[in-house]
């Protein structure tokens, strides 16, 4: 495996085995954002800092950032959609209108994670994603308790495991390997819904399925 997302900055593990590079874009966002159409909503899951969120906004993204806390974030996009929110202990927190009496989720052109893993959001995930909307995951695997943290098999993902949860999109990209500076193990992926017929947004002709 190449080594297209290393950073400078050693990840400081944050919940659920999270890590915060300061400032850096992965790689592997920069390397897929382009098949984002013009003026498609993002959403960052886990959002952190804001690092994703300003990287898709400078390129004329409405963006929208979720985690527990958005302080930072806000600090640098004070004009961005941010919801603070418990993601692993709350119900999902974008919903179209009230979740208790009308739970269907919004939805994104893109939906992008980065650093994080929490099984139990998987559904939400897949059902924030457009007809034609793409996927870009990003974490750490298995393997990555021999070089640091996070160490926890529940925040390292299985071999193949972002393949199995994907099975039901289009996949552009997937990688499982190591990377350096910092050494850790990654999995990531990049995956499309299939556009139908109900879709108000077109599909991306940089991606056609």
């Amino acid at each position: 495996m190449s080594n297209p997302a290393s950073s400078n900055h050693a990840p400081e593990a944050t919940h659920s085995g999270q890590a915060a590079y300061p400032g850096a874009v992965s790689a592997w966002v920069k390397r897929w954002s382009h098949l984002a159409a013009p003026g498609a909503t993002v959403l960052d899951i886990a959002c952190g800092g804001g690092r994703h969120l300003a990287w898709f906004s400078q390129r004329g993204h409405p963006v929208t950032g979720v985690d527990r806390d958005t302080a930072a974030a806000r600090a640098h996009l004070p004009h961005a959609e941010l919801i603070t929110a418990d993601l692993e202990g709350a119900p999902w927190p974008l919903t179209q209108s009230d979740p208790a009496t009308d739970p269907k989720l919004r939805q994104f052109d893109l939906v992008v994670v980065t650093n994080y893993l929490w099984r139990p959001l998987w559904p939400a995930i897949l059902g924030s994603l457009a007809p034609g909307g793409m996927l870009i995951y990003e974490t750490f695997a298995a393997g990555n308790e021999t070089v640091g943290r996070p160490s926890r098999p529940d925040f390292l993902l299985q071999p193949g495991e972002l393949l199995h949860l994907c099975s039901g999109l289009h996949v552009v990209a997937y990688e499982n390997g190591t990377l350096t500076e910092p050494a850790r193990f990654v999995q990531r992926i990049v995956a499309l819904r299939k556009a139908d017929a109900k879709s108000s947004t077109p599909p991306n002709p940089a991606c056609p399925l």
